[in-house]
Order: C-alpha cells, then sequence, then structure tokens
C-alpha cells in the first residue's frame, strides 16, 4: 500500500502518490537548479508550477483522486526536462514537438500589456492572427456605424478573463507552454521593463517626456481598466443575488413538490378515504405513486440542477456533480418524461370522443293545461340543490360508493304540436365512440310527472367504474303553444343557458305563470305584465 500526501501547487491542492510526489520534487529542483544565476528565477518558477497545477486539474476526475507516477511522467513529457534547453541568454529553441503539439490551440484571453482600453482587440488579435489595429478599426466601425459596438465591446470586457500569468499569455499567442517558453516570456516582460525605465530615466536627464503617446496610452489604460473593475464587480453582484434567488426559489420548489406529489403517493398506497377521486381521473394503467414519482422526478431534477447552479454562482469553487452524474440524471430525467408522454397520452385518449343517449317522452299537457316544473334533490347525497360542472364520490343507501354529478341542463322550448314532449339527453366521453356510448347510457337519471307537475332529478349517478369522463345530462322540455309553465324558484341555476340553446325560460321569471308563445312567454301574474 502506497503513502499518499497532499500539496498545494499554485494554491491548489492535490493528492499525490508518495513516489510520485519523489519525482516531482526532484523535477522542481532541476528546474531551479538550472535557473541558478536567472534573471527572473522565481517568476518563471512559479508559473511553471501553476502551469504543472493546471496540467493536473485537466487531469484528475474528482478533488479526492490520488495523482500517481503516470500523471507526473506525463507532465514532465508536455513540459521537458530542464538540460532539454538552453538556459542562457540566446534564443531559447522550442521543446520537442511531440510533447507540445497539443498545447498549440489558442485560447481567447484580454491582452492587458497591449491595451488601449480594455485588452479585446489586442485578444482577438492574438486569437485569430490579425494586427489588432484591424480589430479596433472594426469596432469603431460599430460604435459609429451601428451603434452597438460600446455595448458589445463592454459585454466582452466582462466575459473575457485577462491574460494575467505566463502560460495565459502563451497560450493565447498559441505557443506551447513548456520551460523554455515561460523562461522566454519572462525574460522579455523583464527587458520591457528595463527598457521602460532607462526611457524614464533618459526623459528625467533630458528634461523632456518623450513617449508621449505612451503615457496617454498608460493613463487611458489605468482609467478602463477601473471603469472595467467596477462593471466587473457589479456584474459578480448581479451573479450572486441571481444565485442566491435561484437558491431560495429552488428549495422552496423542492420542498413543496415532496411534500404534495409524496402524500398523494402515500395516500395512493395506503388508500386513505377521500384521496381515492385521483383513480377516477387515471386512466394511464399507471399506479398513483408511480405517477407522482415520475412528476418528482421530471419536476424536482431540473429544480435540483437550478439549487445547485445558484450555489455554484455564489461560490465558485463548489463542484457538486462530475459528468457522469449530470449524464445519469439527465438519462434518468428523459426516461421519466417519455414515460409520462407515453401513458398521458393514452390518458387524453380516453377523452377524445363523446357520444350521447337521449330518450324522449311525451307529456300529458296539452295547450289548455299548466304544468308545474320543479327540482329534487337527494340529502343523502349532497345538501345542496343547483347546477354544477363538477362531479364527486358518494355512498348511496346500499352502502355503494358511486358518482354523483349535478351538472345537468334544463331547456324550455316552444312546438306546434298538440302534446308536451320531454327529451332526456346523456352524454359522456371515452376513448371510442362504443365506451364513451355506454358511459351515457348507464348514467342514472330519473323525472316523475304526477298531477300536472313534473319533478326534475338534479342530479344523476353511475358507477364508479366508468371514473370521470365529463358526464352530463340535458333536459329540453317542448311545450305547447297556448299552454302555461309555472317553474319553481329551484329550477333558476339549472336554466342559465347561453341564446345559443333557443332557451324561452328567462332567469328571473320563476314563480309566475307564463303562458308559452311561439318561442316565446309571456308572464300572465306579473305586476306590470311585462312580457318575457
Amino acid at each position: 500500500m502506497n503513502k499518499t500526501v497532499s500539496i498545494n501547487l499554485a494554491g491548489i491542492f492535490f493528492h499525490i502518490d508518495e513516489d510520485a510526489y519523489e519525482t516531482l520534487q526532484n523535477y522542481f529542483e532541476a528546474i531551479k537548479t538550472s535557473l541558478q544565476n536567472t534573471e527572473g528565477a522565481s517568476e518563471i518558477i512559479t508559473d511553471i508550477e501553476a502551469r504543472v497545477a493546471e496540467l493536473f486539474s485537466e487531469r484528475i476526475k474528482t478533488s479526492q483522486q490520488v495523482i500517481s507516477n503516470k500523471e507526473v511522467d506525463e507532465i514532465i513529457s508536455i513540459m521537458g526536462q530542464p538540460e532539454d534547453y538552453q538556459i542562457d541568454e540566446d534564443p531559447i529553441e522550442e521543446a520537442p514537438k511531440k510533447n507540445n503539439s497539443s498545447n498549440n490551440k489558442r485560447r481567447l484571453f484580454r491582452d492587458p500589456d497591449n491595451s488601449y482600453v480594455g485588452g479585446v482587440s489586442a485578444g482577438f488579435g492574438h486569437y485569430f492572427g490579425i494586427d489588432p489595429l484591424i480589430i479596433r478599426l472594426l469596432w469603431i466601425l460599430l460604435i459609429f456605424g451601428a451603434g452597438t459596438g460600446l455595448v458589445l465591446y463592454l459585454i466582452l470586457w466582462v466575459l473575457i478573463p485577462a491574460a494575467k500569468t505566463t502560460a495565459e499569455k502563451l497560450s493565447m499567442m498559441g505557443k506551447p507552454i513548456n520551460i523554455s517558453n515561460i523562461e522566454k516570456k519572462i525574460k522579455e516582460e523583464f527587458g520591457s521593463v528595463k527598457d521602460s525605465l532607462e526611457r524614464v530615466k533618459d526623459s528625467v536627464n533630458n528634461g523632456r517626456l518623450n513617449d508621449l503617446g505612451t503615457n496617454i496610452q498608460s493613463k487611458s489604460r489605468s482609467f478602463f481598466e477601473a471603469l472595467g473593475d467596477i462593471i466587473l464587480l457589479l456584474f459578480n453582484v448581479f451573479i450572486k443575488v441571481i444565485g442566491l434567488i435561484f437558491v431560495i426559489a429552488s428549495i422552496i420548489g423542492l420542498i413543496g413538490f415532496f411534500i404534495s406529489l409524496l402524500t398523494v403517493g402515500v395516500a395512493d398506497i395506503f388508500h386513505f378515504p377521500g384521496l381515492d377521486f385521483a383513480d377516477l381521473v387515471n386512466s394511464s394503467g399507471l399506479p398513483l405513486w408511480l405517477v407522482s414519482m415520475l412528476a418528482l422526478l421530471i419536476t424536482g431534477i431540473p429544480i435540483v440542477f437550478m439549487l445547485f447552479l445558484g450555489l455554484s454562482m455564489l461560490s465558485k469553487r463548489a463542484s457538486f456533480f462530475n459528468k457522469y452524474t449530470k449524464f445519469s440524471l439527465l438519462g434518468i430525467w428523459l426516461i421519466a418524461f417519455i414515460t409520462l408522454i407515453i401513458f398521458g397520452m393514452k390518458q387524453a385518449a380516453d377523452y377524445r370522443v363523446d357520444a350521447s343517449v337521449t330518450q324522449q317522452s311525451e307529456l300529458p299537457i296539452t295547450k289548455m293545461d299548466t304544468l308545474y316544473l320543479e327540482m329534487k334533490g337527494n340529502p343523502i347525497y349532497s345538501k345542496y340543490l343547483h347546477r354544477d360542472t363538477d362531479l364527486n364520490i358518494i355512498y348511496d343507501e346500499a352502502n355503494t360508493k358511486r358518482i354523483y354529478g349535478s351538472d345537468l341542463r334544463l331547456i324550455v322550448k316552444s312546438t306546434k304540436d298538440s302534446i308536451a314532449t320531454i327529451s332526456v339527453e346523456k352524454i359522456a366521453l371515452g376513448v371510442n365512440y362504443i365506451s364513451a356510448q355506454q358511459r351515457a347510457k348507464d348514467l342514472n337519471y330519473t323525472y316523475e310527472f304526477k298531477n300536472n307537475t313534473l319533478t326534475l332529478d338534479g342530479f344523476f349517478l353511475t358507477d364508479i367504474d366508468h371514473k370521470f369522463r365529463g358526464q352530463n345530462v340535458e333536459v329540453i322540455l317542448h311545450l305547447p303553444i297556448g299552454s302555461v309553465l309555472y317553474p319553481d324558484e329551484n329550477t333558476y341555476s339549472y336554466h342559465r343557458n347561453s341564446s345559443r340553446y333557443n332557451d324561452i325560460l328567462d332567469n328571473g321569471s320563476e314563480e309566475h305563470f307564463l303562458k308559452v308563445a311561439h318561442k316565446s312567454m309571456h308572464c300572465l301574474d306579473c305586476p306590470n305584465l311585462n312580457e318575457h
């Protein structure tokens, strides 16, 4: 069993095998030895360590993974051995191509060392291999031509990171990130600093400022860098606020979904009384608890992702999912979504077709008669007597579970026939016409005619097996012209119809004697003798 040690490399913690640690330590010692008496040696070593840490991070999948000799050898092969390079003032040769071919891909950074504003143009120049002056001319055209250049530049300034480390600068220029190029870049920067100091010294000694353009560039750069820092700060604050909103909203959403869906699922498993109404709607063939779990997965997984996205926005160091976990959750979500879609289509199919069954009978009412019309309820089923489109579960006199509904529409029309008729149309939905017609036929609805009084049930019943499928009843009463109708006040809610039904019994006419005319009625006992 090999020992492991924890190391801090460029501010990042790694777990490394003891043998691999000795190899890496010897490698760094060899680099330090080769850089003795070299100007900027400490900066070179710091950048080499940062590059090695970056390569390690690319090769480990989790923070707990241990780095072995294999990874260390790969890094050394990419970076190159110190003896592979000529460490002196002469131009430094590139590392062997086989070690660096994978690192020549350019990355997009802002170049603050060659910037006039934020380094965006210089960065694009390096990335596309063209003169930054061409990019700057394009910005001028966008700013003064289309008018969108300034906003776009500020957005890119915020989103594109600046090349700060030597490794980032080499990556920006598409050069291999190895010991040779890191040392060369550091020496160039030190040489640039020396040249600047010499120019300042000459300007002071000569009593004049020769590099006016350089000073203007430096001042403008400082101003815009400060402006950029302010914009970046505001952008980071905005991201933090959005992240906090995501976290709070996702936590509330998860709590709500767990409580509601698990409550329904547990109620289905244990069959709590009063909560079995969902079975009367569900025709997918899936048990309610499974539907609840699928719905929880479909809605819960995106909320979980939103939660961890918010946490990541609050803390960039937070890492909650590796790619395997993400793809696994995505696969589970897709399976749950497809399953619900398939069974949802099956559920919707059970509402596809409507059918009706009509029963028509004569009533012994002529143009010389008066018909008294009233509704009747059943206090065992409901204490209310009014029209309602909802369906409910009740227990009848035999203690049998039934479906109770009061979606009953009453329509009164005139007829030239000599005798009155009553039509009862029962309506239901189904997956096909046969099943819908059978549901309609099995609706239990009754009425009674006695002593010129027509008593209509204000409700209907059906078997629990027929489920909730839009069952309703329509009663059409045809009265001969010249007959008189006296509607009870409890008929009010049942004949509240729109004009398309051609109902001649107006709301508010209850408790009055109404004489039937052609497509209308006349009130016989209204105080002002108004016609209705």
